[in-house]
């Protein structure tokens, strides 16, 4: 099928990528719901997805990856640009042209025997000032149903980019899924993502992270926005006036739990609403009013498993209940679903994630139990079925945010929360974020590495350009949000978590904002203000004042310590890393005595 459209240079990249790929068929997507269904009815008939019971979960899929591809491959993912240090340090960096020939042994014949779907994409409402167009060539069915629920897909956006519009040229094949040929390519300078040999959702829905994070960040800087890895949340008070916030933290931190908090029931006297607009990723650009505007890019949620239960997340339960697909958790006997932490008891069989018999009992060769569900299984789900959806979620205008929280797993060092001097202070704080290595990332679990901002896997380009961004927009922006840090991982000295987190962190948000509202005072420490006891509404909680004093506490000889890791790291960024965030290190020594 040939593609509406009649842009031209649009029409040959399809071709010349496939006389590369040489798939069989060529297939233009037109969003519509009779191709879903065609789709959906292919890829059951082949088993590339299974039908899950459809009374239960109605219009609910069920996929498995191979093995080895369960997560992002970090260590697979470049930057390729022409000069090392427009990439460096943080990403794996290739020269392009060395890029582009490596991976063209990859894609030759990759599709044979296959179809090329053509996939046309927007990251933010079409027709939004944020929008951002792409399409995404795949011989995944799989990849195509998860994109029409990720991104605003079909013909629309071929009407938006019009015969001669800009766009993100994405490339997708499984291939033969070999863990050794695997790449995620990022090509900024031509606007140009290639990612080949897997089939795992991070690294093969190219409108995600590789587009809305990685080539974003790059538009962003050049273009004067942000592309962001942050929740977008509206908090609703009695009188009906909304406040936003946008939050970024590493994966498994609570992040999507907060965007779709629900208010405990201590506050819920005082009439809150919250809305959830964004759980993982915000577009910022400079309002007229001198505010900073977001908009989440995103039309879906891409949620991990395990963890989310009725207790942690009853707003997302809710929307995983229809029209969803499940990544290698759990397959219930009954074509139901289930996952370590679902907040059931598991059944007494099913087939867990890797197709093999389960019972609870499971045990491998050294007497460990196994799971059901693979520790970064997910979910991807419309985002317009969650409960708490916001009514902005696709205003083309976004919505004014008045903070940015961030935040990480702290054992030790942390407080609750604390609020930066001003943005350049704030900047520092969201550049030294650290926290503990998660089942989303490759690597070792529970290692501690910094990651600013919640970035350092997403920045398309040089940190330190990255931060100088930063500082540059902070100057831009007459009004800009409030910038603060939490840790809601603090844990007291038998390694017991403090605070109750969830719901509860209402509590901390509340004080947030307040204090951009200038309602409340707040002490001053060396590393920003801290709030005062008695500020954090603490009804119907049972924590004390001696644990929230302990979740307050600032330890001076902790954090010098903290600041020799700081330097470290700035010092291993390079000759770009700003001078302003060297200045603010000395500055809180200085304050640290």
């Amino acid at each position: 099928m040939a593609g509406k459209t009649e842009h031209q240079a649009m029409h040959a990249w399809v071709k010349e990528m496939a006389q590369m790929c040489n798939p069989d068929q060529i297939h233009w997507c037109d969003g519509s719901d009779e191709e879903r269904r065609k789709l959906t009815a292919e890829a059951l008939s082949t088993g590339e997805l299974i039908e899950l019971n459809q009374k239960l979960l109605p219009g609910c899929l069920y996929h498995r990856t191979a093995l080895n591809d369960v997560a992002r491959t970090e260590n697979l993912t470049f930057v390729c640009t022409d000069k090392e240090e427009d990439a460096t340090p943080v990403n794996n960096w290739k020269p392009r042209e060395e890029g582009y020939a490596e991976c063209r042994k990859f894609f030759k014949d990759s599709m044979k025997g296959r179809v090329m779907y053509v996939v046309p994409f927007s990251m933010g409402p079409v027709g939004s000032p944020f929008a951002k167009y792409g399409i995404e060539l795949t011989d995944s069915i799989y990849v195509v149903l998860n994109m029409r629920i990720m991104t605003h897909m079909g013909q629309n956006v071929l009407d938006a980019i019009g015969a001669n519009g800009d766009f993100t040229k994405c490339l997708h094949s499984k291939a033969q899924l070999d863990l050794e040929k695997r790449r995620i390519m990022h090509f900024p300078e031509d606007n140009t993502i290639w990612s080949v040999n897997s089939g795992y959702g991070g690294n093969v829905l190219l409108g995600k992270k590789c587009l809305a994070l990685r080539i974003a960040s790059w538009l962003g800087k050049t273009e004067g926005w942000m592309a962001e890895h942050m929740l977008i949340l509206g908090v609703e008070y009695p009188d009906s006036h909304i406040e936003y916030l946008a939050a970024a933290f590493p994966s498994a931190c609570g992040k999507t739990n907060l965007a779709m908090l629900v208010p405990p029931e201590g506050l819920k006297a005082k009439g809150y609403k919250v809305w959830t607009a964004g759980d993982d990723i915000a577009w910022l650009r400079l309002g007229k009013d001198g505010r900073l505007w977001a908009v989440n890019p995103e039309a879906g949620c891409f949620g991990v498993a395990p963890g989310t239960s009725m207790s942690t997340n009853p707003n997302m339960m809710k929307a995983v209940e229809k029209n969803t697909i499940f990544t290698n958790v759990l397959l219930k006997d009954d074509g139901a679903v289930w996952w370590e932490g679902h907040g059931d008891a598991p059944p007494a069989h099913g087939k867990d994630w890797t197709g093999k018999d389960w019972t609870p009992d499971e045990k491998d060769k050294d007497g460990k139990p196994v799971l059901g569900a693979n520790a970064n299984s997910r979910f991807t789900v419309p985002i317009k079925q969650v409960p708490c959806v916001s009514d902005k979620v696709d205003d083309p205008a976004g919505v004014p945010i008045s903070a940015f929280i961030f935040g990480g797993r702290r054992a030790r060092l942390a407080p609750l929360v604390y609020q930066s001097t001003d943005w350049e202070h704030g900047t520092y704080v969201a550049a030294t974020m650290a926290s503990e290595r998660t089942a989303a990332q490759y690597g070792k679990q529970g290692e501690v590495r910094r990651d600013p901002m919640a970035m350092s896997p997403f920045v398309g380009y040089n940190m330190g350009d990255y931060f100088r961004h930063w500082l540059e927009m902070g100057r831009k922006v007459p009004n800009p949000p409030k910038i603060f840090h939490v840790n809601w991982f603090r844990r007291d000295e038998n390694n017991k978590f403090m605070w109750p987190g969830f719901g509860d962190n209402l509590r901390v948000l509340e004080w947030i904002l307040a204090r951009c509202r200038g309602d409340v005072d707040a002490v001053e420490t060396p590393i920003g203000f801290v709030p005062k006891p008695e500020d954090i509404d603490l009804t119907g909680l049972d924590v004390g004042k001696e644990t929230m004093r302990k979740l307050m506490d600032i330890d001076k000889g902790e954090w010098k310590i903290e600041c020799d890791g700081v330097e470290e790291y700035f010092k291993g960024i390079g000759e770009r890393m700003p001078k302003e965030l060297f200045d603010q290190l000395a500055s809180l020594r200085k304050r640290l005595g």
